[in-house]
């Protein structure tokens, strides 16, 4: 009977850890995909416009890119770990989507911007870093479209 109840309370602490996960790994996916959005699409092309020059408003873009891939690259590591033992069929997708995202970030941030920074060549690395952030925004944006079809409890009878 002992027996019985403790593998219940573990099987039962088992399902909640692969919730927590999953939800875990959503939250992590979604927040990197929000902000990713919300610099683009709207904070970036404010600072431009009410900035009283474009020199200032690169700086600050700069600054907010750079904090941007630091907090891709923080969700991106949550994702990996919180997926390790997830999604059994969906898993080697979704970390090579998160793979690919975090290395967008990363070439992002120490190969385009400092030359960006240096003004060198502007529009071929401005187009650069331009394409490679809306690789990133995509793949986050995938990562985040296949997890949310990914039902919790599919995951749970999967463990079992």
């Amino acid at each position: 009977m002992a027996s019985g109840i403790s593998r219940s309370f573990r099987s039962a602490t088992c399902d909640a850890l692969i919730v927590l996960r999953h939800r875990l790994n959503f939250f992590a996916l979604a927040l990197w995909w929000g902000s990713l959005t919300a610099l683009g699409a709207w904070v970036v092309p404010i600072l431009f416009i009410h900035m009283p020059s474009p020199a200032l408003a690169g700086t600050l873009a700069a600054r907010l890119f750079s904090a941007q891939t630091w907090l891709g690259l923080i969700c991106g590591l949550i994702c990996l770990v919180a997926s390790r033992r997830l999604f059994s069929a969906l898993a080697p997708s979704l970390n090579g989507l998160v793979l690919a995202a975090m290395l967008m970030a990363l070439l992002l941030e120490l190969a385009i911007a400092p030359r960006i920074l240096l003004r060198e060549n502007l529009a071929l690395w401005h187009s650069l870093g331009s394409a490679m952030f809306l690789v990133q925004w995509a793949c986050v944006g995938l990562a985040l479209w296949k997890m949310m079809g990914q039902p919790e409890q599919a995951d749970i009878d999967n463990q079992g």
